[in-house]
């Protein structure tokens, strides 16, 4: 793990609280003038349009900087068609290309490449820059700065506010639950599975799953179920653990064949895209995603659809993988920008946190209100695996075995072995 640089090159914020003094010198960026002859510092940026729904990520933090900033700093985004995987996965071209945008997001999902890009000087450490100033510390709850610090205390994962954005639980259609006789979610996993028995016995499709990618649907739930016992809890805090072939790596195996054998044929070589699409075409009755699917809920489906945590009253959280990061290399205006860009959503997130909270629930979607009241039920924060496990095993490795293990022609044993495989390469290309 690197060492918290304390060479003059981290960033502190002048007293107005956006300006930064940089030592580090970057390339210097055209950037275009204003009508009055000023020069506005423009910050190259690459965020992602959603492909089931057309939505901008972050559309809404991009526009109130443009507005509040007009004629100093222009975030300049290249909005992309693509899966977030497909965004990961440039990253790294783009690392090597050295053709990074001067904000990247998305950088604790690839645990490997965050600590390089750490190690190699690519990414800038930003604690100065945040406890220097007291308006922005204000913003972040303890455990979200927490999750977005290294051991050492430095910070190279700008936080947002509030981890009541970042949790992951069950969507579920209550009209398919009604056909089948069920009027609530399952509380315990002994009821979750009598649960999705009786679906599939009314000719309802219990699950909308996938392979690809990082298997994020299947995952969430696998995770969520072995965290059931203290072994599970501590197994998913284990960061690159060295082995799956243990009874905790092996419940795993064994709950994501048992979740196939609830899912349609469709979920085989899949991305979540095509999980989503069963899901809100009625398809399937539950879809396991986070807070942020919220908006796109279609208008039709409002009404029908819920939000649930995991049996056992469990959410998957990890805030550090909202965080966004500042690429070093570029000049010091544009580093500045970035900071300001990355303060105003942290305080955009804090407003939408208490928007939300102070929201009369008569105006809500039943999902929304669903959601508030598990977060304010003292959940089991689980973290995320893809903040635990190694790359390999995430981006290359499940997708290739995990059709195997959901149609029976691998053992959990035979499964945890290839992932235990996946170590010894990752290991091997770490050299």
């Amino acid at each position: 793990m690197a060492e918290k640089r304390l060479d003059g090159r981290g960033w502190r914020l002048a007293a107005a609280g956006l300006a930064l003094v940089l030592a580090l010198s970057g390339c210097t960026n055209k950037t275009p003038q204003t009508e009055d002859g000023e020069t506005e510092v423009s910050i190259p940026m690459i965020l992602i349009v959603d492909s089931s729904t057309g939505i901008r990520n972050e559309e809404d933090v991009i526009q109130e900087f443009n507005r509040r900033y007009e004629g100093t700093w222009r975030a300049d985004v290249d909005w992309i068609m693509e899966t977030e995987e497909e965004y990961r996965q440039n990253l790294k071209r783009q690392n090597v290309t050295d053709t990074l945008p001067a904000v990247i997001t998305d950088l604790r999902m690839l645990p490997a490449f965050y600590y390089m890009m750490i190690q190699d000087g690519r990414i800038e450490e930003l604690s100065d820059a945040i406890y220097e100033d007291e308006e922005w510390m204000a913003m972040i709850e303890p455990a979200v700065l927490e999750s977005c610090s290294e051991e050492d205390g430095s910070i190279y994962l700008s936080p947002i506010s509030t981890a009541a954005f970042s949790c992951s639980g069950m969507y579920w259609n209550e009209e398919l639950f009604a056909q089948a006789g069920i009027d609530s979610f399952p509380e315990t996993w002994e009821e979750f599975w009598q649960c999705c028995d009786r679906l599939e016995e009314c000719g309802i499709t219990p699950l909308a799953l996938h392979t690809e990618g990082t298997a994020w649907a299947p995952m969430l739930i696998a995770t969520a179920e072995v965290a059931s016992t203290e072994a599970g809890a501590e197994f998913m805090e284990q960061f690159y653990p060295d082995t799956y072939q243990n009874e905790s790596g092996l419940r795993i195996a064994r709950t994501l064949q048992r979740l196939f054998s609830y899912t349609a044929d469709a979920a085989l070589y899949v991305d979540f895209d095509v999980s989503y699409e069963m899901f809100f075409s009625g398809q399937a009755a539950m879809l396991p995603n986070g807070y942020w699917m919220m908006d796109q809920i279609p208008q039709e489906w409002q009404e029908k659809v819920r939000f649930a945590a995991f049996p056992e009253n469990k959410l998957i959280s990890s805030p550090e993988t909202f965080g966004w990061s500042v690429v070093s290399g570029y000049s010091d205006e544009v580093k500045e920008g970035a900071a300001a860009l990355l303060k105003l959503r942290t305080q955009l997130n804090m407003e939408q946190r208490d928007e939300l909270f102070a929201k009369d629930p008569a105006s809500m979607i039943p999902a929304e209100r669903d959601y508030i009241a598990v977060y304010k039920n003292n959940p089991q924060l689980v973290p995320s695996y893809q903040v635990k496990w190694n790359s390999i095993l995430q981006e290359e490795t499940l997708g290739e075995i995990l059709p195997d293990l959901a149609q029976g022609k691998m053992t959990p044993e035979e499964f945890t072995q290839k992932e235990d495989e996946s170590i010894q390469t990752f290991l091997r290309e770490r050299v």
